[in-house]
């Protein structure tokens, strides 16, 4: 097995989940197999007890992982991965400022389970699997607390023979232990192991925490040979406002720092808002032993889709494959990289979306869903749901955020300014998503945007809690039911329309919800969502929930007019609804944007955006035949 090992240094947030996946979709137009794994250094076992405010949206995979994003946000609600400011020391420190303020606690009911073990991992691995095109685990994200608990448990079995446990060697020898058994497991479908591991190290060298990873790299690199292991040290090139002058300092104290730790880096990517100078790069390789043909430059660029041709264009692939010895690799051309990242920069026009969130004041709390852009109008696209159905258009997606309990009827006393232009925003929206969430705060604003979506035929998505919301409002509004509420937020409530799943966890946090890919049939071939999903009889798609739709309410609800067309396997859970009556009125429990993938944009998103410009009966017209 080839290693190639991702590390950051002198700021957190440059990107080192972009670049390292950026660099697996060059080996991989290399004819090479590529695996990934990401460490987080954090002692919690998993990302599903951290908060969305704090840490931003969690990413589900098919065995129910889960793994949080750690992007930052800037003062505009914007994200960081490329410093838009000619000053990125500024923009980065106010970034952080803007997340300080905006932690919350707003994560009680944050909780999850299932039959099976379930575990949450980093929102990076949801690039991966979007820009590699593969399936992860759980076991592709590991955490300290996942190593040290490992090893308490071998301790406690005593299968350390009554030895002193250590962080080195046991620990350490536990994290080599899981890279080297995990990077053989085939994450694309094909058998055999791949020919390179991409491992990138979270956090910024030099943390206490990332210590023992650190240490365990070293030995690895040690013992798989230098022909087996190469380092990529991701950093930041600032730019000083009064002297105008690209900064090498604070790199070289990085690397300085690796080598001190007994790594020393083979490349350097960096991360800068121009262009590198050449008198940059040859004072780089000087001070930090690394030649200049080995110094990359990731510079900011119109989109994300830019960053693998950015890195060809630099022939990282070369350097990569001449220090790994892989004579078998071809030339990359990266074909439809090229020509996505172009008919994204030729786009003129833009549907308009309204996101009734939550999380609205962290926009990571939805990455997922939709990636903003970078520097007010400067648009910074990452692979996410909406902008895949909105590409598959030709569209630019332009998502107005909403925080929802600004459309309350509270906030029209409290903050009238805020909730007419909520109101305002909502009203000139193309169409409506309400995303996933925990917690009472923001759903009667929730629901009265489900409530103009379904009144005034606009467009409606609903996904997870957003599903819950529409049967919610349904049940008020339609059927009569003024008390209609889930027991989430009304335990007493005697219109029970959500209900606590039974086999649900009331007392632990972690590892309690209903995670990972479930199987949803279809309960006729004759609805929208069949046959967006090419009018097949079933879907695999991934779920995060702790509460459903009472099965005891279906028949009402269904006789009243609103439609549960997908079902699990058991037929008692509701997966899918719909309104016939209404152009696009779709819930789903499911989570249909985290198997989005460019050029494959998930079914509901593509619906939700035809359906908001007026071409979703062509389109279903046009492919009766599941094409």
């Amino acid at each position: 097995m080839k290693y190639v090992l991702v590390t950051g240094g002198v700021v957190s947030g440059l990107g080192k989940g972009v670049t390292a996946s950026s660099l697996g979709v060059v080996l991989k137009d290399c004819g090479l197999r590529v695996t990934s794994i990401k460490i987080d250094p954090y002692l919690n076992t998993d990302a599903g007890t951290m908060s969305p405010f704090e840490h931003g949206e969690v990413f589900v995979l098919d065995d129910g992982g889960e793994v949080h994003s750690v992007l930052l946000s800037d003062s505009t609600g914007n994200f960081t991965i490329c410093l838009s400011d000619n000053d990125s020391l500024v923009s980065y420190f106010r970034s952080v400022l803007y997340m300080a303020s905006n932690l919350k606690d707003e994560f009680s009911n944050n909780v999850f389970g299932d039959e099976i073990q379930e575990f949450v991992v980093d929102l990076d691995l949801g690039n991966y699997e979007r820009f590699l095109d593969v399936t992860l685990t759980r076991d592709n994200n590991i955490t300290t607390g996942k190593i040290y608990q490992s090893v308490l448990e071998k301790e406690r079995r005593g299968d350390y023979l009554g030895k002193t446990v250590q962080v080195v060697p046991h620990i350490t020898d536990a994290i080599k232990n899981w890279i080297e058994s995990v990077s053989v497991i085939p994450v694309d479908g094909k058998e055999g192991p791949a020919d390179v591991c991409v491992i990138e190290l979270g956090g910024t060298v030099g943390d206490i925490e990332s210590m023992p990873f650190i240490e365990a790299l070293r030995q690895l690199s040690f013992s798989v040979g230098q022909d087996n292991f190469c380092l990529i040290h991701v950093s930041l090139i600032p730019v000083l406002g009064v002297v105008g002058e690209q900064k090498t300092k604070p790199t070289q104290h990085s690397v300085r720092e690796l080598r001190a730790l007994g790594l020393t880096p083979h490349l350097l990517a960096c991360r800068s808002a121009q262009p590198l100078l050449e008198t940059t790069k040859e004072k780089l390789s000087q001070f930090c032993h690394v030649p200049v043909g080995n110094i990359l430059n990731i510079h900011d660029v119109p989109n994300i889709w830019h960053i693998p041709l950015l890195l060809r264009n630099q022939n990282a692939h070369n350097s990569i494959l001449k220090h790994l010895n892989l004579s078998k690799a071809t030339p990359p051309d990266l074909q439809e990289w090229t020509k996505r990242a172009e008919n994204f920069d030729s786009l003129t026009n833009s549907v308009i979306i309204a996101m009734v969130g939550k999380y609205v004041g962290l926009t990571d709390s939805y990455l997922s869903v939709v990636k903003t852009w970078v520097g007010g109008s400067n648009y910074m696209p990452s692979i996410c749901a909406l902008l895949h159905a909105c590409i598959a258009c030709s569209l630019k997606p332009s998502v107005n955020w909403i925080a929802a309990s600004d459309l309350e009827d509270d906030s029209a006393l409290l903050t009238p300014e805020a909730h007419a232009t909520a109101w305002k925003t909502l009203r000139n929206a193309a169409c409506v998503l309400v995303p996933g969430g925990f917690g009472d705060r923001g759903v009667k604003g929730m629901i009265l945007a489900a409530k103009y979506a379904r009144e005034n035929n606009v467009p409606y998505l609903g996904i997870c809690l957003g599903m819950q919301i529409s049967v919610i409002e349904f049940a008020r509004s339609v059927l009569g039911m003024e008390k209609a509420n889930s027991e989430e937020f009304d335990t007493q409530t005697a219109d029970r329309v959500v209900i606590f799943m039974p086999e649900g966890s009331t007392t632990h946090m972690g590892s309690t919800m209903r995670l990972g890919s479930r199987r949803t049939l279809f309960q006729t071939p004759d609805c929208i969502n069949a046959k967006l999903y090419h009018n097949s009889e079933y879907v695999d798609e991934r779920h995060r929930h702790r509460y459903e739709v009472n099965p005891n309410m279906v028949d009402v609800l269904e006789e009243a007019g609103l439609k549960f067309v997908g079902r699990d396997e058991s037929g008692k859970r509701m997966e899918i609804l719909e309104l016939p009556s209404h152009p696009f009125y779709v819930g789903v429990q499911f989570h249909p944007e985290f198997k989005s993938r460019p050029g494959r944009p998930s079914a509901p998103f593509l619906g939700l955006i035809l359906a908001a410009i007026g071409q979703l009966e062509a389109h279903l017209s046009q492919h009766q035949d599941g094409s």
